[in-house]
């Protein structure tokens, strides 16, 4: 890397004005290159609290640590971008890692892990207008609605405003939508394919316009039944990651699950993130790989 951490903290500092001076000279290319396919590195966790990998429960919490796995990631041929949040997407730019990468912005961070308003999820992190001046490329939004819980209505509202934002500066938005509920005071992503299906209906019709909306959405509890939940929208659809499970033998189905939604025809790519950059076997760049060789 061309700076290192104490660099880092020099220029912010010091120079503060250098942050928006590399996102401007910061080279950008289309949201989809010449493959048709996307393929984006996430590291957008730590903003909402959720720090562990697997049972580290602070892993992600080194910046030295995750900035260099990032940097090692986006080397990997067919690597097409990241998604972060504004710290992180700042110390990559200065680092010098962006130029030719699709940028991608998260943008609400208020419903944080494990907290008892988890499900008003606020937006907290990037705005429309910050995304648009810092020539950042697309952003993203968690949308977790659980019929239980009225923040979830705030949750809405505030998503589907996002997504008029970003159209009206003809930005990509990237929808992560799920069915949520509590159980045992933790809140739960409902995978079946009937959750899944309604989440899709639900965030297809966010917004005053879709024009420049597409789901982030996890495969189903039966990969079988994934095709059937995307025929429920024409949006544009990229699959989630998640963790890719702690055995050799478990990393291989996720990677079979990924593989099989990927051949659904509106599916575009994949934005993967722990199950990448900590990798239970392997290294980062082996684990990039075989992800890129899935598309």
């Amino acid at each position: 890397m061309p700076l290192t951490i104490p660099d880092l903290v020099t220029v912010r500092a010091r120079h503060p004005e250098a942050v928006a001076e590399a996102a401007a000279r910061r080279v950008r290319r289309p949201l989809l290159g010449d493959s048709g396919r996307l393929m984006i590195v996430a590291a957008d966790h730590p903003a909402r609290g959720a720090l562990g990998v697997g049972d580290r429960r602070t892993a992600m919490a080194n910046r030295a640590g995750l900035l260099e796995r990032l940097c090692v990631a986006l080397s990997r041929p067919g690597v097409d971008g990241v998604l972060a949040s504004a710290d992180i997407l700042e110390d990559l730019l200065l680092l010098g890692v962006l130029d030719g990468k699709v940028v991608m912005g998260s943008m609400n961070r208020g419903g944080l892990s494990g907290a008892a308003f988890e499900m008003d999820d606020r937006f907290t992190g990037h705005r429309a207008e910050d995304l648009a001046r810092l020539r950042f490329d697309a952003g993203k939004l968690l949308l977790r609605v659980d019929y239980d819980d009225p923040g979830s209505l705030t949750t809405l509202e505030s998503a589907a405003r996002a997504i008029d934002a970003m159209a009206e500066r003809r930005l990509p938005l990237f929808v992560e939508p799920f069915i949520s509920r509590r159980v045992d005071g933790r809140v739960r992503n409902d995978l079946s394919a009937e959750a899944v299906t309604t989440s899709v209906a639900i965030a297809s019709g966010l917004g005053g316009t879709s024009a420049y909306t597409w789901l982030k959405l996890p495969v189903t509890d039966d990969p079988d039944d994934m095709a059937e939940a995307l025929e429920t929208s024409t949006l544009p659809v990229v699959l989630l990651g998640g963790e890719a499970g702690g055995s050799a033998e478990e990393q291989e189905g996720t990677y079979e699950r990924w593989r099989k939604a990927l051949q659904l025809p509106t599916v575009q790519g994949l934005v993967v993130g722990r199950s990448l950059l900590y990798p239970a076997h392997g290294g980062v760049a082996a684990a990039v790989d075989t992800a890129v060789g899935l598309l």
